[in-house]
């Protein structure tokens, strides 16, 4: 059953995540910030047209189906954003500078430029705040059990006219160690092209997540990036998910890690 977060927020910005909960004793939980592209109506859609709503830099298309399907196969939670990354981005902290990007790829983002410190902080409390507290409370809740943290991330094929031939990312912020394992434990026959850290990296400061809540907590965990072309529908997100869970969960037993 999906939970939502109810509490309401001044100029209707409603509920910044749901969690699918799971039986106490998970060892994986399942992490999607770029879930949806909602934008609240008081920001007057942030000054996009739909097409650019609709697309990559509002959200990671594809991602939540293949995060819900790896939550209900490895039997852990999911905590998921329910607000386009345009108006917080919830894997970044509220110092960065693309925690409320101006522009994003090769649009401009008019509703996010000039902001006071206000608005910002009217953002940060009103979207990352209570998503930070929830992930942390879920976590904190199953201390004993958890062991792996797994974020779902999907990426555009085609960025600034650079085609990208990658087709999964594993990626890692301080704590390599399973990015690196599982990339050493692809399974047998597997067609995917699969790369370390691409097409992103810590450096592009995508690691927050992983570093607050799975690093300072001391779990495992790995981003996963998935092209999203090749998730475009429930069938491809299943399959991807399928594919994965048994990979997840075959590294996560090795005792070397």
């Amino acid at each position: 059953m999906l939970h939502m977060n109810t509490d309401t927020f001044a100029f209707d910005f409603g509920p910044s995540f749901a969690k699918t909960p799971s039986a106490a004793e998970a060892e994986v939980i399942i992490v999607c910030e770029h879930a949806a592209n909602w934008i609240p109506p008081s920001l007057d859609a942030l000054g996009l047209d739909d097409a650019a709503r609709d697309s990559h830099i509002a959200w990671d298309p594809g991602a939540l189906g293949v995060a819900r399907k790896l939550a209900e196969l490895l039997k852990g939670p999911l905590v998921e954003g329910c607000i386009s990354r345009l108006v917080y981005d919830l894997n970044r902290p509220p110092e960065s500078p693309t925690a409320i990007p101006p522009a994003s790829e090769i649009f401009d983002v008019p509703g996010n430029r000039d902001l006071s410190d206000a608005a910002r902080a009217q953002r940060v409390e009103a979207v990352y705040e209570p998503f930070r507290a929830a992930l942390a409370e879920e976590i904190a809740t199953r201390e004993s059990a958890l062991r792996l943290m797994v974020t779902v991330h999907s990426f555009t094929p085609v960025y600034n006219g650079e085609t990208r031939a990658v087709e999964l990312g594993l990626l890692h912020g301080r704590d390599d160690r399973f990015a690196k394992a599982m990339l050493a434990h692809q399974p047998e026959g597997l067609a995917w092209d699969v790369r370390l850290n691409e097409p992103y990296s810590a450096s592009d400061g995508v690691a927050h997540t992983l570093d607050v809540h799975g690093c300072d907590n001391g779990l495992l965990n790995v981003m996963l990036e998935i092209r999203n072309d090749l998730i475009a529908t429930p069938a491809q997100q299943d399959a991807w998910a399928t594919a994965l869970a048994p990979w997840i969960r075959a590294t996560l037993e090795d005792a070397a890690v």
